[in-house]
């Protein structure tokens, strides 16, 4: 009889998730030599090849790719059976790693913190930023519990099947200008047609944001933006602003609530928005991450119309 340990099925898990071994000892904190030597180990106790080599790696056997599925449910069962065990409790407790983009962590993750560990002391938060993209393994996995991301009008992020999403905020965009800009002194909305000779920065090429402002510029202003400046941190963007006389499109939450030297315009061809959700993986959730998930959500619905609306928006 095969005994199979959970925690050299959960290595096998990450190898068929990850790709390789050294991925697998990043995500996992491990070297790739010790990963490699606990799929050996697996490979011992179930009496066949799980890998194979595969130009200058390896790859999963249809031994391997087969186990990896029977581990995916195994290692959901656990899980499941570890959250049941939690709510037997009178108190709740565990562990929640969460993750968002830059806006969702300073202004929703970071601030429902103090609430955690007033009303839930024995749950343990670990909160990181993250991008959808970086997460969707861990949330696979079980290394992250909960991710706030975001998507655009008009360029919807992808739904991969495993995964709870579930809306959570909606908030408008806003041009960002020097307030010295011509266009900020009439004070009323900004056509993207008119900025088609203007320097723009966005997140990173590969971002959702990046895309939106490209896309948008197309197809309502008709021209190619000169987007010459990229940062992921909308702090950066709002310095480029204002010191190279740029021009972002940022949502609500990235605007400082008061700046003297920045305007906030509206886009006049129409109405641009940028929607927050949750991501937690299908399945039970936890009595931590649920009680995180509450915390959150009443978080959102405090910002309200308070989210800042500063800048000079004469």
């Amino acid at each position: 009889m095969v005994t199979l340990d959970l925690r050299r099925l959960r290595f096998l898990r990450e190898f068929e998730e990850r790709g390789t071994l050294g991925a697998v000892a990043t995500a996992l904190g491990y070297s790739p030599s010790a990963v490699s030597q606990q799929l050996t180990v697996l490979e011992r106790e179930v009496g066949t090849p799980l890998l194979e080599r595969a130009g200058r790696g390896v790859r999963l056997t249809d031994a391997g790719r087969l186990l990896a599925q029977h581990a995916r449910v195994l290692l959901a069962a656990a899980e499941a059976a570890t959250s049941d065990l939690a709510a037997i409790g009178e108190q709740v407790r565990g562990t929640v790693r969460a993750g968002g983009v830059q806006s969702a962590a300073r202004h929703l993750l970071v601030p429902s913190l103090g609430r955690m560990a007033t009303e839930h002391p024995l749950v343990r938060m670990e909160v990181s930023e993250l991008e959808l993209e970086q997460a969707l393994p861990g949330l696979r996995l079980g290394s992250v519990d909960l991710v706030i991301s975001d998507d655009y009008d008009g360029h919807p992020r992808p739904r991969p099947a495993g995964m709870r999403f579930e809306p959570l905020l909606s908030e408008r965009l806003l041009i960002v200008l020097p307030a010295d800009h011509p266009l900020a002194a009439p004070g009323g909305p900004v056509a993207l047609a008119d900025l088609r000779d203007t320097v723009w920065v966005s997140s990173d090429e590969t971002t959702g944001h990046h895309a939106m402002i490209v896309g948008n510029c197309r197809a309502l202003g008709g021209y190619e933006p000169d987007v010459r400046h990229h940062s992921n941190d909308a702090d950066v963007q709002l310095a480029v602003v204002r010191h190279a006389a740029a021009v972002a499109l940022l949502p609500l939450l990235n605007l400082p609530p008061e700046d003297p030297t920045l305007a906030y315009r509206p886009v006049a061809e129409t109405d641009l928005g940028r929607r927050l959700f949750t991501v937690t993986r299908d399945g039970p959730l936890s009595p931590a991450l649920t009680a995180f998930l509450q915390v959150v959500t009443d978080q959102a619905a405090g910002l309200g119309d308070g989210f800042p609306r500063g800048g000079q928006q004469r």
